[in-house]
């Protein structure tokens, strides 16, 4: 298991964890990773990174929606690589 941040570009992964604080759930400090459910990226999904130039957000495909993340966010979920 790792951060999203640390997959290459082409690599496949499923999200097993939006890291929180603890007893939060979508209150005010949480309502980043609300939205970023909101967009699709929920746990058991499949994301495809399709640009992780090390700096910068972040470019992943999920169904067939293209998402920006920023660093601080993909820092935060937690995925299991998909090897093909």
């Amino acid at each position: 298991m790792s951060s999203l941040s640390f997959l290459n570009i082409g690599e496949k992964a499923e999200v097993v964890e939006i890291k929180t604080e603890k007893g939060r759930g979508c209150g005010k400090k949480e309502k980043h990773i609300c939205h970023v459910e909101d967009m699709g990226l929920r746990i058991g999904n499949v994301v495809e990174v399709l640009n992780n130039e090390g700096q910068g957000p972040l470019v992943v495909k999920v169904n067939e929606s293209r998402i920006a993340i920023g660093r601080d966010m993909a820092m935060k979920i937690m995925v299991k690589r998909i090897e093909e």
